[in-house]
């Protein structure tokens, strides 16, 4: 078996994520770019879902040289808190950072969502809270980070059309446990 071993990118310091015990209390830190393996340890992330005026989702390719799930289509953005970070300002932090967006009101509305998915060979184990907003400009994305981007239709979305089959599990779990609460609904609702 041959194993792809990818190098942390040269950006002279290691960003770091909130280790977590199953009860999703933080009890370390740990360098992010090495904790991503078959034997991921529970730690803290986040996932945002926005929507345009017309109630489109956008989602993003994420970039080829991502460690984790490269290429995948996904939601919006997705990130983690480094230590000290409250979670809303890591959320803002990320969609500058991967979109170039600026000033998006968020609103939790998953605090408690966990998952555990799997993709060649490496593994994402995480306490997720998600995040909804409205984003009324266009994204502007840094290439480090997204392949590409595109609004496309909520409804087809949750309801699994087959065009989506191959979205990361987290955003299609996200987004059946979003229609079940009907903050998205709501939050479309409110113009």
């Amino acid at each position: 078996m041959i194993r792809q071993v990818v190098e942390a990118p040269d950006i002279g310091i290691k960003e770091a994520v909130v280790l977590l015990d199953q009860d999703g209390r933080a009890i370390g830190r740990a360098d992010k770019y090495r904790i991503h393996t078959k034997d991921t340890p529970l730690h803290s992330a986040f996932s945002i879902f926005l929507f345009n005026r017309e109630g489109r989702m956008l989602v993003q390719q994420r970039a080829w040289s991502k460690q984790t799930w490269p290429g995948v289509w996904s939601n919006a953005c997705c990130g983690h808190p480094t230590p000290g970070e409250p979670v809303a300002d890591a959320a803002q932090r990320r969609i500058a950072e991967e979109l170039g967006l600026y000033g998006i009101r968020l609103q939790l509305a998953l605090p408690d969502f966990r998952y555990r998915a799997e993709h060649l060979g490496v593994v994402e184990n995480e306490i997720c809270p998600v995040f909804i907003g409205r984003c009324l400009t266009e994204p502007r994305p840094n290439t480090n980070e997204v392949a590409a981007t595109d609004w496309i239709d909520w409804k087809a979305f949750i309801r699994n059309d087959p065009e989506f089959d191959e979205y990361s599990p987290w955003s299609k779990w996200e987004a059946a446990q979003l229609k079940r609460s009907g903050h998205v609904e709501r939050l479309l609702d409110r113009q």
